[in-house]
This record gives C-alpha cells, sequence and structure tokens, in this order.
C-alpha cells in the first residue's frame, strides 16, 4: 500500500494508504481507532486490491493526520470529501464506515458527498430500552474530563457509557500497556460523540437525519454481537428507504476481513 497525505479545507493534513485499481472504496474507522489499530483495513485492502481502489485513512488527531480547531462534524466530512477528490478519477466511490464510522459515512452522504454506496457496520445506534442510551451531557462530560487533563476518565466514560463496558473491567484495563495510546487521541473520543448525536438517546431516529441519503446502503452485524448492536443496526436499515440488512459471522461488534471482503466485493459490483 502507498502512503500518502492529502490537504482537508481547513487546512489539516489527512494521511492515508492506497491499494489496488478500480472503483473506489474508503475505509472508516470508529471512535479511538486508526489504521495502526486496525489491521482489518489493511487485510481488507489486500483482499479487495485486485478489483477495487482501497483507501484506508487516520481520521483527525489520530495516526499521521492533523487536527485543527475547532472541531466540526463537517470538518471531517470535508476530509472525506478531500481523499475522495485526491484519490478518485470519477468512478463509484463506496464509503464502509466500522461502529460510529458508519454514522459519518452517513452524514457524508446526507451532505452531498458523492457517493454511490455505503456499507455501513453495527453502527451504534440505540432506539429502544435493549442496553442504557448515552448520558445527555455525554459530550459535555469528555471535553471537561480532557480539558481538565483528565485523558484517562474520558477513556472511562466512553468505554463504560457508550461501549458498555463494566466499570470493573474498565478499572483494570487503566493499568494494561494499550491505556496510553487510548490517552493520547482521547480528544477525538468527542468527536464521535458529536458525529452519534442523539442516535443513541433510546428514542427512535428523528425522520430527517438522513432523508436525502438515496444511495443504496448495506447494513451489517455480526450473528453473534451484543443483541443491542444488532436492534440499532436492523433500525438504520428500517430507517434508511435504499437499505438492506445482512447478518455475517462475528461476535462483540467485530468481523474478520476474510468475512468482510466477499461481503463487500459482492455489493459493489451490484450482486
Amino acid at each position: 500500500m502507498s502512503e500518502n497525505t492529502v490537504t482537508s479545507a481547513d487546512g489539516t493534513t489527512i494521511a492515508y494508504s492506497v491499494a489496488g485499481e478500480g472503483d473506489l472504496l474508503i475505509l472508516i474507522d470508529g471512535a479511538t481507532a486508526s489504521r495502526a489499530t486496525t489491521p482489518e483495513d489493511a487485510e481488507i485492502a489486500a483482499l479487495l486490491a485486485d478489483g477495487f481502489r482501497v483507501v484506508g485513512y487516520d481520521r483527525r488527531g489520530r495516526g499521521g493526520s492533523g487536527d485543527t480547531a475547532p472541531y466540526a462534524v463537517e470538518r471531517e466530512i470535508e476530509d472525506l470529501a478531500a481523499l475522495i477528490a485526491a484519490t478518485g478519477d470519477g468512478r463509484p466511490v463506496t464509503l464502509f464506515g466500522w461502529s460510529s464510522g458508519a454514522l459519518l459515512a452517513l452524514h457524508a452522504a446526507q451532505a452531498g458527498v458523492p457517493v454511490a454506496r455505503l456499507a455501513l457496520f453495527e453502527p451504534p445506534v440505540v432506539v429502544d430500552d435493549a442496553r442504557p442510551p448515552l448520558p445527555a451531557d455525554y459530550v459535555e462530560q469528555l471535553d471537561a474530563a480532557v480539558a481538565e487533563g483528565r485523558r484517562g476518565d474520558a477513556v472511562e466514560l466512553f468505554m463504560t457509557a457508550a461501549a458498555g463496558l463494566p466499570p470493573e473491567m474498565v478499572a483494570g484495563m487503566r493499568h494494561a500497556e494499550f491505556w496510553g495510546g487510548l490517552e493520547a487521541i482521547a480528544p477525538t473520543i468527542a468527536y464521535d460523540g458529536r458525529i452519534v448525536g442523539d442516535t443513541m438517546s433510546g428514542r427512535p431516529l428523528r425522520a430527517n437525519l438522513w432523508d436525502r441519503v438515496e444511495v443504496p446502503v448495506l447494513v451489517l452485524h455480526g450473528v453473534d454481537t451484543w443483541p443491542h448492536l444488532a436492534g440499532g443496526s436492523r433500525a438504520v436499515a428500517e430507517h434508511l428507504r435504499t437499505a438492506t440488512l445482512e447478518a455475517v459471522p462475528g461476535e462483540n461488534h467485530s468481523a474478520t476481513a476474510e468475512t468482510l471482503a466477499p461481503v463487500l466485493r459482492r455489493f459493489m459490483d451490484g450482486d
């Protein structure tokens, strides 16, 4: 895969890698993730590079990408537009989003970014009482923790309130080797909180949330994933006029590249 950078509309440098040639597929990571922590991205690219141009990138504030204050979801939509302009050749563009990256893909399509298809893996949506909703002041709590230098508390809030892990499990994680890496990108956790917005409120999705999304959408969830994630995927698929829901092998908010690559290939080929 070749390593490259592109400058987004606000001057922020976005780092990305490219493999293969053909119709464009851009992989969008979820909260806390980057190319370095999501090996599945490179594995998907390797499996699809024989027929597609696959782009993986570091979302702003992570990995090799820069960051520019103040943050707004629109800046990340501009990042995607810049990536498409830099790597596309006018051929159809598919966005594949993991978790909250799936919601970013939807927001980009809603905003008019030129895409032909969306593939979404387990978008974090809570429309019922299957699990506790996000606190109404979730983003404000994250911003305060980071501003006060309590990055570990911001990570813990994400792990418990958003990811739904037990507090005692997260307390043990704070001593793990990987915790320092999570603290380093803690300011970006609130970015995903803004992308999620009210989609984890426990209330039905707003009617006009993605009402301009007219392209084909494939919503995926693991067969053995947590029930609320399967339910959230189903809610998104039912909300979108052009969506199809599919369960694939996987559990606990994950699936392998070997599972996802053929599904994405079939979707992009229009089968």
